[in-house]
């Protein structure tokens, strides 16, 4: 069949072999390659007897491409079948043209063992563009729920529509997963979540339901951390109706990190230990493509970049991994911090994204031939700032904290004669539509983009009485609200850009119905947001 893939099994599978396996996975943990290059015969596969379901976590696509897409899922080796932690396992992926199961495609063996968490990622390819496909794993005895993805267009193709869901922020403990189940119905093509998917804290204040264990900081205990999301029922569905396009924030390490620095300056070789098991159980956990950076965890490349054919280019960027530190920090205490009159703000060397980054999206949006730009990055590009006696406040850890590299990135769109960019944001915890100017609020300085920002899934949004200071000192700001919990449609047709905020009272209920609180357009070829 076209598309079919299967790696020659080997006539015998001895003892030895199973240790060349597991020899191979040692060197090589993350080589996506060596997985799919080791076949186990049908014996091999039908000794394996669950007594619990290794397939509690779900399933899961990402990282859509024409001809191609990545299938995931993590065995979740409970107490009754402890010892098979002390093995390599095959694992079978098929992949449909039917819901029904009846059209196979594509075929796919890979192992998968203890050190890379038990995770399985196949990059099936041979996929046709612009349809959808559905997956399932199966190891043993166990056959794993059947998810749907869906490939993108070709490039040359002059796609009419793109339909995602812009998402961010799901604190396990102050609320429920509800929105991921209302984004689960609807009619998508991606799901693009920007950061936050797990929280290494705690507030007592407003706790819903309770983390297990404490504050994550080994590579085990961000693994159960995880574990415990995707435990979420609503989450699983979401990640099965439809793939996703991701990248993080902070709290998958800890909040308010920048680089190799915590809040608590420790070492930054200490933190980086820290920074590597992080990373290490977010790609164990997340249908994403194991680059060459993955045999070393401390510095995983998670930034890339989408064709929706000639409609849009989608970045997703990284806006922790390389940012410089935050200006004007607390000696005593790290992070981000409200600060007036600092001048480290005006140096020009200082990036939120690294200069290779910057540089990287630079040269991908001057280059670009799609109909649309869309940046979609982890926080609030538009500023928030509050007029003060001492001078014009900023948060550190935003882009207010990084102004010069706003700037630059505003200051390009300008001088290459870019149109048509849209930049998409979470993280703070509301939903906002602005203007994007090179200089902020400044009526003689043209809007240049437009922004759309999603508030929270579930983590808490600040006081009406500091959003409505913002909204007084911000006149960019068309639209803010923190009071609700949700997340954003968004459709992109060759004519313009169409979004709605779906939210819900907060905190989020399982009982919620989700509400449109404000929807905003972007007309083709001119930039800002309308409301509607």
């Amino acid at each position: 069949m076209a598309g079919m893939h299967k790696p020659p099994l080997p006539t015998s599978f001895t003892r030895r072999d199973w240790g060349r396996a597991a020899l191979a996975m040692a060197l090589a943990p993350w080589s996506l390659s060596a997985q799919q290059a080791l076949g186990a015969p049908d014996d091999a596969k039908r000794a394996v007897r669950w007594q619990n379901d290794p397939f509690a976590l779900g399933v899961a696509s990402g990282q859509p491409r024409a001809d191609s897409v990545v299938l995931w899922t993590r065995l979740l080796v409970q107490e009754a079948d402890a010892a098979l932690n002390a093995q390599p396992l095959a694992v079978q992926c098929e992949v449909f043209a039917d819901e029904a199961l009846r059209q196979r495609v594509g075929q796919w063996t890979v192992m998968t063992d203890a050190q890379r968490g038990m995770s399985v990622h196949v990059e099936a390819k041979g996929l046709q563009p612009l349809r959808h496909y559905w997956y399932r794993f199966t190891c043993g005895s166990a056959t794993s729920p059947v998810g749907r993805t869906r490939t993108t267009p070709v490039a040359p193709d002059k796609a009419a529509l793109l339909r995602m869901a812009l998402a961010s922020c799901q604190h396990f403990e102050q609320g429920a997963f509800t929105a991921h189940r209302d984004i689960a119905q609807q009619d998508l093509d991606l799901v693009l979540f920007v950061g936050d998917y797990i929280y290494e804290s705690s507030n007592p204040r407003y706790l819903v339901r309770a983390h297990q264990g404490g504050v994550p900081k080994t590579l085990e205990e961000y693994r159960a951390r995880h574990a415990q999301y995707k435990g979420d029922a609503d989450l699983r569905a979401c990640h099965a109706a439809h793939p996703w396009v991701m990248t993080w924030d902070d709290h998958e390490v800890v909040n308010d990190y920048a680089n190799d620095r915590d809040q608590n300056y420790t070492d930054p070789q200490v933190f980086l230990r820290r920074r590597a098991a992080a990373y290490q159980a977010y790609f164990e956990h997340m249908p994403l493509r194991l680059g060459p950076d993955a045999a070393n965890p401390a510095n995983m490349r998670i930034h890339d970049r989408m064709a929706w054919g000639q409609l849009a280019d989608i970045w997703t960027l990284d806006n922790r991994q390389y940012r410089s530190y935050h200006a004007c920090p607390d000696p005593l205490k790290g992070g981000g911090r409200v600060v007036m009159g600092c001048n480290e703000l005006a140096d020009t060397q200082r990036t939120l994204l690294g200069m290779d980054q910057e540089r990287w999206l630079t040269q991908g949006l001057n280059t670009s031939q799609a109909a649309w730009k869309v940046v979609a990055q982890g926080t609030q590009m538009s500023s928030t700032g509050l007029a003060t006696p001492m001078g014009r406040s900023a948060f550190t850890d935003g882009w207010d904290g990084y102004p010069m590299a706003r700037e630059r990135f505003l200051q390009n769109i300008v001088d290459a004669q870019l149109r048509d960019v849209l930049v998409l944001g979470g993280d703070v915890h509301m939903n906002v539509a602005a203007q994007l100017r090179v200089q902020p609020n400044d009526e003689k300085s043209p809007i240049v983009a437009s922004e759309l920002v999603t508030t929270s899934i579930t983590s808490r949004g600040m006081s009406e009485t500091l959003a409505a200071q913002i909204r007084s000192n911000n006149p960019d700001i068309a639209h803010l609200r923190p009071d609700e919990r949700g997340y954003t449609l968004i459709q992109i047709t060759p004519g313009g850009v169409q979004s709605a905020f779906k939210t819900t009272a907060n905190p989020a209920q399982s009982g919620s119905v989700f509400a449109t609180q404000a929807q905003f357009a972007v007309k083709r070829g001119v930039a800002g947001v309308v409301k509607n």
